[in-house]
């Protein structure tokens, strides 16, 4: 598949449904009110499920149950709640399955959410305003591989795709390349300029793959987003070996390694009782 054909695709994308554009605007009021969130999400009762069954896996760690989406948004906060919400309308609309990554849609989200916890974790340390800056990208940054999942499928390239992603799941986007001409950083960002999605969102994505071409107001977003995608990638999620890239990158970038790793630990603590 060339990259033009995969473009091809992208400029077929149906519009985003109503609820997803109704965030989207939400998004841009000065004072979010969370009442007004929930009446929205509630027009989706497929975007509740998936924030209610978000909410309750042990990524977050709350200790009781949550059982409705107004108390799902008090504890997983607004941005969280946006980050979801898109997420699963995107998804939905994509229409799609991971099945060349070895998965289905449901490890999307687990990756999304595993990505944007991690984030939340490290970023606290960090910078709380980069942090909030970060939380929906960092959810959403993955979505391309909807469209490449489909284009390796129509080609009968599954087996091979699949036995390289799981071979070189530090460099995965490399293998996308590979194989459809552009990595799920280009496809996503291109999608979401499809959809006229913020470009406040779409800066750092576009940018993961190849930091060095990043414009400097969107540099330390790219260069999260880089690390925080080797860490929490589809394959192999906190492999050592990733960790080691990762923290050399984290040094490479400039940031301090103390927060990151703390931010690890914790996340490897999350992921073992899931």
């Amino acid at each position: 598949m060339t990259y033009i054909e995969l473009l091809k695709r992208i400029d077929a994308l149906a519009p985003l449904p109503k609820t997803v554009l109704d965030i989207e605007e939400f998004k841009k009021t000065d004072n979010y009110d969370t009442n007004d969130l929930v009446k929205i999400i509630e027009q989706d009762p497929l975007m509740v499920s998936t924030i209610l069954k978000t909410a309750n896996s042990a990524m977050f760690g709350f200790v009781s149950k949550i059982d409705s989406l107004s108390k799902a948004v008090a504890l997983l906060g607004i941005n969280f709640t946006i980050s979801i919400a898109l997420a699963s309308g995107i998804k939905n609309a994509l229409n799609s399955q991971l099945i060349a990554y070895g998965g289905d849609s449901d490890m999307f989200l687990r990756v999304a959410n595993m990505q944007s916890n991690f984030v939340s974790l490290w970023m606290s340390q960090v910078d709380m305003e980069l942090k909030k800056e970060l939380i929906l990208p960092s959810f959403l940054q993955e979505s391309g591989k909807f469209l490449i999942n489909n284009a390796v499928m129509d080609e009968g390239k599954k087996e091979n795709f699949l036995k390289q992603i799981n071979e070189r799941f530090d460099d995965i986007s490399a293998v996308e390349k590979e194989f459809v001409g552009m990595s799920s950083a280009d496809v996503t960002s291109a999608i979401f300029k499809h959809w006229n999605i913020a470009q406040s969102i779409i800066g750092g994505i576009k940018y993961s793959d190849d930091v060095s071409k990043v414009p400097p107001l969107f540099e330390k977003h790219a260069k999260i987003l880089n690390i925080v995608k080797l860490v929490c990638n589809i394959s192999k999620p906190f492999d050592e070996k990733c960790i080691e890239q990762a923290r050399q990158r984290v040094e490479d970038f400039g940031f301090d390694l103390k927060p990151f790793d703390a931010a690890v630990v914790k996340m490897q603590t999350r992921i073992s009782e899931e």
